[in-house]
């Protein structure tokens, strides 16, 4: 008989508080729990006192011998931590490429065009207001849909809704991850230059030239990724471009077959008794199966399920920490309300959002280019559609990007925390109304 850890026993806490909250941790909405209380966080601490600001600003440096980086905290988490970020968002565009959502032609065409119009509809929406002037070169902000937020919306609101909904959303969302990707890499870079690019595009072909001749550390392949980060960093382009490069270049296939691995436990479990003596002899062969069975499982399958909790519980509620702090008053909203930028970000996220999405998949429809999935109807897509102009934590980070100014970054993050708050709200309701209308009018 299998001992069962503290954890999975019949005791009064394990059964009452640890178990739940185990399986709270491991649904989807756990992570927009936890980045919603950093962003409240954030702004609870911002407008309590001063301290906010200075310790996020405070300088902090890494140095071997005569070269180093020194950055503020606050940019150690958005160029540093971030990039671990996209390193997770680039393991998801991947597998969702080779054996998810997006490897069906016809299936992803939906999700496609409707992200595409999803990043348009909003672009153009914010520039109509701010073309020509001070926060033009914001257009990006109200583009990106923050998956966590928008997922643990449709799962609170998800009573009644086709399991295909959430299939739609996530393959929307990745699509917009690779338009944000690309948006921050071509537009949002600065000063680029080309030497440290090399480096890091020769650190790159080492890589991949690794995976070739089956080499499996990854002591080696982190070396050498943390390399890539600081000579991407070096060149220009922002740093969390090097995250999402490794993941798409991260092995989506094992290094072991799984019957392969199976058959060598069966014969190493034939061959062990239960009380071996002296004790622990057959530990070599049992830790080399150990080692067999994760190689069974293919990196990128590993290193999302290492990474992920680490991402969603921790790196980006710690962003949202750092970036989400704004002092509100009523004449800082006031302030914030009457700019450009801050109504382009609302109206992008809001109006834009619902308009682009509904209306790229309508017309991949009507061009019988691709059909709705199982049991979603108009309603449904619609609702997904305003539910994803829940902007969040790209979008900060595209507002720290696009402008130097402060005065206009706080105009944005006021545009972004709202027009996200709008959008979850009519998000909520109409998934809910979506919900409970069973049958077709």
């Amino acid at each position: 008989m299998i001992g069962l850890p503290w954890s999975r026993s019949s005791r009064r806490l394990p059964t009452l508080v640890v178990r739940p909250l185990q399986s709270f941790l491991e649904t989807e909405a756990a992570g927009g729990v936890f980045l919603l209380a950093a962003a409240v966080a954030a702004l609870v601490w911002a407008n309590i006192g001063h301290s906010y600001e200075r310790v996020w600003t405070q300088a902090a440096s890494v140095n071997v011998g005569s070269w180093g980086i020194s950055m503020d905290l606050r940019h150690w988490v958005t160029d540093g931590l971030m990039a671990v970020f996209f390193f997770v968002v680039g393991l998801e565009i991947k597998r969702e490429l080779t054996t998810g959502e997006l490897r069906d032609r016809r299936v992803a065409t939906l999700p496609i065009a409707a992200a595409l119009g999803g990043m348009a509809a909003p672009a153009l929406l914010y520039l109509a207001l701010n073309a020509g002037g001070a926060g033009a070169h914001g257009w990006g902000i109200p583009m990106a849909t923050d998956i966590a937020f928008a997922l643990g919306v449709l799962i609170v609101a998800g009573k009644g809704l086709p399991p295909s909904l959430r299939a739609f959303l996530l393959a929307l969302a990745i699509v917009d991850d690779i338009g944000a990707i690309l948006v921050i890499a071509v537009f949002y870079s600065r000063g680029i230059s080309l030497v440290p690019l090399a480096v890091a595009g020769c650190l790159l072909l080492l890589m991949a030239g690794a995976h070739r001749v089956h080499i499996r550390s990854m002591a080696f392949y982190g070396l050498v990724g943390v390399a890539v980060w600081v000579a991407v960093y070096e060149s220009g382009v922002h740093a969390t471009i090097a995250g999402v490069v490794l993941g798409l270049l991260t092995p989506a296939a094992a290094f072991q077959r799984p019957r392969a691995v199976s058959d060598e436990a069966h014969r190493i479990a034939d061959e062990t008794t239960d009380e071996p003596w002296p004790p622990d002899v057959d530990a070599p062969q049992w830790l080399r199966l150990a080692a067999l069975s994760k190689e069974a499982v293919s990196p990128l399958a590993r290193l999302e399920s290492v990474l992920h909790p680490w991402s969603s519980f921790v790196i980006v509620p710690l962003f949202a920490l750092a970036n989400a702090g704004i002092v509100v008053s009523g004449g800082a909203i006031r302030e914030a309300f009457s700019s450009p930028v801050t109504l382009g970000v609302v109206l992008g996220l809001v109006v834009g959002k619902a308009v682009g999405i509904s209306g790229g998949a309508w017309l991949a429809n009507t061009a019988r280019l691709a059909s709705l999935p199982t049991g979603v109807r108009w309603r449904h897509i619609v609702a997904v559609a305003v539910t994803a102009g829940i902007g969040f934590t790209v979008s900060l980070l595209m507002a720290d990007l696009a402008f130097r100014s402060y005065a206009l970054i706080e105009a944005a993050k006021v545009g972004i925390l709202a027009g996200s708050t709008i959008a979850a709200v009519a998000g909520w309701f109409l998934l809910k109304r979506a919900g409970r209308a069973r049958v077709d009018p």
